[in-house]
């Protein structure tokens, strides 16, 4: 099947049709307290939940985590802890009071007394729970579920989903472990759940919303990865504005030296085939070519100027909301010389006019996207090439001008340069290499203070860039 790529003529009829209307999505500001110069500072309030899985109930946020942790929030910004991660030998988590009594059946049969990543939906009047339950390393894994009344519990063990690793044909090169469920609707109302990891990669199944459980036995269809390519995390938004499901993945391992980094591919049809901006089938995605599949939209960094940086940034989820006609991506991060210590981060995430998400640089703060003037874009900003490799390397900025005159300079020479479009959109060429994504303005946490900001996609590579302004 040919991917999704353009040929170079219809990239310029789009561009020259872009002028006129070019899609991103429009956010609305929610009102934080503390003014700056006419700007509303945001009050940031931190939370830890590793492998955040979201859903909205009402006007609350909810995320999901390992180890029984989550955490709400009404605004994505001030977050509060509802569960901490559970402790060894500890009872009395909100979510499930004895877990070890609760959870006995799965967690004698694989061996542990903990659970892993896990997603939530409403399903036949309750919130349904999968939780993931292994060992580190280990194919003998299991998916559960539990189920409760209430969003935030307590949720009553109801059995065991599926499992991986049992079988005596079971094989570690092409066969799933069962960790990591993600269970979504698509958009013709037919229940899904994303699974799988390192190992024979990430699978599909189609559920019974009538049961909760899988229609068919067995581990459903490949969509990436295989052959032990260290991949995790899988999780699937259908967009209404693209009418592309979108396949969310971390590539590399969560430590701090692990290079997790988020990328993604889009698919017509839930359940696949999945391909990247490059025009790569992500079940190819194994072996010594792995940084090669993958639209790569975020990894380590560091701002220089502010100091704000994420290390292995990953295990994401990812939300539409419909009233706020907003898309938002959540995940775990480490920070630079912070070791294995990590934080909950929301950013809000737009999509280029050839239809790819790109996540803005600084985490959400209640940011309007608007049009503007060369003369408000111009200036240094501190410079992010996000590349193509999984490693512990941390990205440092560069500084780079974006001149008035529509030229970007580095160090005094010319290496490209920009133009505006309508509703705060962006074309860069930089080092010969065309990105196409959003300006707008954000709260700079590292400098404290409201900084112009571009985030933008070469479909052509795979490749995000972001800039954040640091002077006129």
């Amino acid at each position: 099947m040919v991917a999704h790529r353009f040929k170079r003529v219809l990239v310029m009829e789009i561009k020259a049709l872009k002028r006129l209307s070019f899609f991103v999505l429009s956010v609305a500001i929610l009102g934080v307290p503390g003014v700056c110069g006419g700007y509303e500072i945001p009050q940031f309030a931190d939370v830890t939940v590793h492998d955040p899985d979201v859903i909205k109930v009402g006007h609350i946020y909810y995320v999901f985590g390992s180890h029984l942790s989550s955490a709400k929030s009404t605004d994505l910004i001030k977050w509060e802890q509802v569960s901490v991660d559970l402790q060894p030998g500890s009872t009395g988590n909100r979510l499930v009071p004895d877990i070890f009594e609760e959870f006995r059946e799965v967690f004698e049969l694989i061996g542990t007394k903990d659970t892993w990543a896990k997603t939530v939906i409403m399903l036949n009047g309750k919130y349904y729970m999968y939780f993931s339950v292994s060992t580190w390393g280990s194919s003998k894994s299991a998916i559960a579920l539990a189920t409760s009344e209430n969003i935030e519990g307590p949720y009553r063990y109801e059995g065991i989903v599926l499992t991986s690793g049992f079988e005596e044909t079971y094989d570690p090169l092409i066969h799933p472990n069962a960790i990591d469920p993600h269970v979504f609707w698509d958009k013709e109302n037919r229940l899904w759940m994303v699974y799988g990891s390192y190992f024979g990669g990430i699978y599909i199944l189609e559920m019974d919303p009538e049961t909760g459980l899988p229609c068919e036995q067995g581990y459903g269809k490949r969509l990436a990865g295989g052959f032990h390519a260290p991949m995790e995390g899988p999780y699937i938004l259908y967009s209404p504005h693209t009418d592309y499901y979108y396949l969310f993945l971390s590539f590399g391992t969560l430590s701090y030296s692990g290079g997790y980094n988020i990328r993604v591919a889009r698919s017509k049809e839930a359940d696949g085939p999945y391909y990247d901006s490059m025009g790569n089938d992500m079940r190819g995605a194994r072996g010594n070519a792995l940084d090669s599949y993958g639209t790569k939209i975020v990894g380590n960094f560091r701002f220089t100027e502010s100091g704000i940086g994420y290390v292995s940034p990953g295990h994401n989820s990812a939300y539409y909301d419909s009233e706020l006609d907003k898309y938002f991506v959540f995940f775990h991060t480490r920070f630079p010389r912070m070791g294995e210590v990590h934080n909950l981060r929301v950013h809000q995430m737009f999509f280029n006019y050839e239809g790819w998400p790109i996540m803005t640089p600084h985490r959400y703060g209640g940011e309007t996207l608007e049009s503007y003037s060369e003369a408000e874009v111009a200036g240094i900003y501190q410079y992010i090439n996000h590349g193509r490799d999984t490693s512990s390397h941390i990205k440092e900025s560069t500084n780079i001008e974006l001149k008035q005159d529509g030229s970007i300079l580095r160090e005094g020479d010319v290496c490209g340069g920009w133009e505006l479009s309508s509703n705060g959109c962006i074309e860069l060429t930089i080092d010969g290499r065309e990105y196409d994504g959003v300006v707008l303005k954000q709260w700079d946490n590292g400098l404290k203070k409201e900084v112009m900001v571009f985030a933008a996609l070469s479909t052509e590579n795979g490749v995000s860039i972001w800039g954040s302004k640091i002077s006129n």
